[in-house]
């Protein structure tokens, strides 16, 4: 009977998300929108300003109020079937009025019309962030300052790995340690980080997060929780982790697939080939995609991974099958296959 009543239930739920999307496709006919403007070069503009976690309602009555589109169903409608609307940063938007509601959710994804941007990309390090505020206008001095004056969750002592990826737009005269305390608490606010933070049974929190941030700097995302398996296999029986990203985090190099015998040798506690176990601390500012790896990886008895060509990672037990895939991945990078 309760089998029945959860089957019965889905259906109804089922029946009325496919009811929602056909009157939102059977009434675009009738909802008020302007037409696409063919070039908004001259035309008047607006700045508006979207809440941290406003639903696509929300943006559309902004939007409705500040004149940018005839109506709000308008551009609810054109959010709720585009999945990129998901990813409207939070912040000031510099945006034209009076046009379609395709055009303002186009605006709306474009990084070049938030004022005061600044973008913490997946996987960046510290360094680059201290390079993009100095930039921005602060002083090397000032950065440092106020890293070292940030208030971080218990257990971690370096901002690095904590400075979450997103798209941040300041108010004019922010303070740069303003803009870095909103990066941590970003983290901290996340539902996904927010679950690393609280550690493990065997790891802790900056550990899992030292993980997480490996996964990003490894694989690509559709492979994250198998390279995140990797390392936990690895880990399991005492295999150095032999990750290259963990020494191009030293040098500073991005980019470089191949990774030379004396840079393996390298003296640094983030030198995975020479130190067993994880290294001191994270490599980089991980998204949700690979901190949610490094809390579930996949499930299978990987112990090694290599990337043969772009898009075609391979992951096995077999030793003697991943030095087969090596000699392959030699002679496609020979032949030019990764430039």
């Amino acid at each position: 009977m309760i089998q029945v009543r959860r089957l019965l239930v889905a259906g109804l739920v089922i029946f009325l998300f496919t009811l929602s999307l056909f009157l939102v496709r059977s009434q675009s006919s009738s909802v008020a929108d302007y037409s696409r403007v063919v070039s908004v070069q001259g035309l008047e503009e607006t700045v508006i300003k979207v809440p941290v976690g406003a639903t696509g309602s929300e943006i559309a009555q902004i939007l409705f109020d500040a004149g940018v589109v005839k109506s709000a169903q308008a551009f609810f409608r054109v959010a709720v079937v585009d999945t990129r609307s998901q990813k409207i940063a939070p912040g000031s938007h510099r945006i034209t009025v009076k046009i379609s509601a395709q055009q303002a959710l186009e605006q709306l994804l474009d990084p070049n019309r938030i004022p005061n941007l600044i973008k913490v990309n997946e996987g960046a390090w510290k360094s680059e962030i201290l390079d993009a505020l100095i930039d921005y206008g602060f002083k090397e001095k000032e950065v440092n300052t106020a890293l070292s004056n940030l208030h971080l969750p218990r257990g971690f002592s370096d901002s690095e790995g904590l400075l979450f990826p997103a798209q941040y737009s300041f108010a004019e005269g922010t303070s740069s340690q303003s803009m870095l305390q909103k990066m941590v608490d970003r983290f901290t606010q996340d539902e996904i980080a927010g679950t690393l933070l609280k550690g493990s049974v065997k790891y802790t929190a900056q550990e899992l997060l030292t993980i997480a941030s490996i996964i990003q700097a490894e694989g690509d995302t559709k492979d994250f929780d198998k390279v995140s398996r990797v390392i936990y296999n690895r880990l399991a029986i005492d295999m150095p982790l032999q990750m290259d990203s963990t020494v191009h985090f030293v040098k500073k190099v991005r980019g470089q697939i191949f990774l030379s015998r004396n840079s393996t040798l390298m003296n640094s506690p983030y030198n995975t080939y020479r130190n067993y176990g994880l290294p001191p601390g994270p490599i980089g500012s991980p998204g949700t995609a690979a901190i949610e790896a490094a809390l579930n990886p996949a499930q299978g008895d990987w112990l090694y991974f290599i990337t043969v060509a772009p898009g075609d990672t391979r992951f096995t037990s077999s030793f003697k099958e991943f030095n087969t895939w090596k000699a392959l991945y030699i002679k496609n990078r020979n032949a030019g296959a990764f430039k």
